[in-house]
């Protein structure tokens, strides 16, 4: 057991940071803000992320970036992907290099369209072994309340993969690991994108073969993606995939859905958003994967649709007649050659 730093006390963040106090871990949590680092670490709640959830006894916190990392083994970053260079920027003076760091982060640097664990590497110069990643079925209240689940933690080196497999591993949370960081890191992103469209069907009163449909032809999209830049086809029928794409199409807790459902009711983005006290990373994602999948020749009709309704202002009863009217193809078009 060493220490680990958790930066970022958002939902999610705080709630992993209590699951690695509850397989035995020393941890300390960064929090933007001094309240809730004081809230964390002496009521043991953190009620603008988790309501009335109660942490574990023994999570520290703090508002001192340097004080968390000091003598960190391990460094999870749980902060939202378009505040991850300016906060490694801002800690790199500081960070331990010698520590494995790891993402929790599911979204697409827009400016680069770098995956979080590449922004990671460039900025700190960390050998491509010692940056995991951990995605999956992980609605951050379901996790800090220990109800049962559990995730994928995707890095090159086993050994060390390991080790972050045991240090969030408890007898309510289960991980897995797998050394596609690729495969794991687009599904986590583009299943946002994809919850963005099951939401809109939300919203317009469809009904559960919309969301059936819409849920398994976006997993053909993730795929299709994910193999195109290197991943496994079968990352994307495991918990990083499938797992984490169900839970966030169907879920009332996710954000990116419910921004979604807003959208399909007639509101207007910049009002959703205003509202909202955590990301949806889908909206800022979903430009840059579709970037992506057309810089590959790749294509993802539902992503495409979304794009347009959220940064071109289109309506989403219109985009439902555009994908629908789509000429139709074999059901695994693009995917022909994926194989394990």
């Amino acid at each position: 057991m060493g220490k680990i730093a958790v930066m970022g006390a958002g939902s999610w963040g705080t709630a992993f940071a209590t699951m690695c106090v509850d397989a035995g871990e020393d941890v300390t949590v960064w929090a933007r803000r001094a309240e809730i680092a004081e809230l964390i670490a002496g009521e043991h709640r953190n009620p603008d992320y988790l309501g009335d959830v109660v942490l574990a006894d023994s999570l520290r916190a703090t508002a001192d970036a340097e004080e968390a990392l000091r003598g960190a083994e391990v460094v999870v970053l749980a902060v939202p992907s378009h505040a991850l260079r300016a906060s490694l920027d801002a800690w790199s003076d500081v960070f331990p290099r010698d520590a494995t760091a790891v993402s929790l982060i599911k979204g697409i640097e827009v400016e680069t369209r770098m995956r979080a664990s590449q922004v990671i590497r460039g900025v700190l110069g960390l050998p491509y072994s010692h940056v995991v990643v951990v995605s999956g079925p992980n609605l951050a209240r379901e996790c800090a309340r220990r109800l049962p689940g559990g995730t994928v933690a995707a890095g090159p080196e086993s050994q060390v993969t390991r080790r972050v497999q045991a240090m969030c591993h408890t007898p309510y949370f289960r991980v897995y690991t797998n050394p596609d960081v690729v495969g794991v890191e687009i599904g986590g992103a583009a299943k946002n994108a994809i919850a963005l469209a099951a939401g809109m069907a939300d919203g317009m009163g469809f009904g559960d073969n919309a969301k059936a449909t819409l849920v398994t032809r976006g997993l053909a999209e993730m795929t299709r993606l994910g193999v195109a830049l290197g991943g496994n086809p079968l990352t994307f029928s495991g918990l990083a995939g499938m797992g984490d794409l169900v839970a966030t199409c169907i879920s009332a807790q996710s954000r990116n859905r419910h921004v979604g459902e807003q959208l399909g009711r007639g509101r207007s983005l910049d009002d959703v958003i205003a509202e909202m006290k955590m990301v949806a990373e889908g909206v800022k994602s979903s430009k840059a994967l579709l970037e992506i999948a057309t810089e590959n020749g790749i294509e993802m009709p539902i992503v495409e649709h979304v794009v347009r309704v959220v940064h071109e202002g289109a309506d989403p009863v219109v985009m439902v007649g555009s994908l629908m009217g789509r000429v139709p193809k074999p059901e695994f078009h693009g995917l022909e050659g994926a194989r394990p």
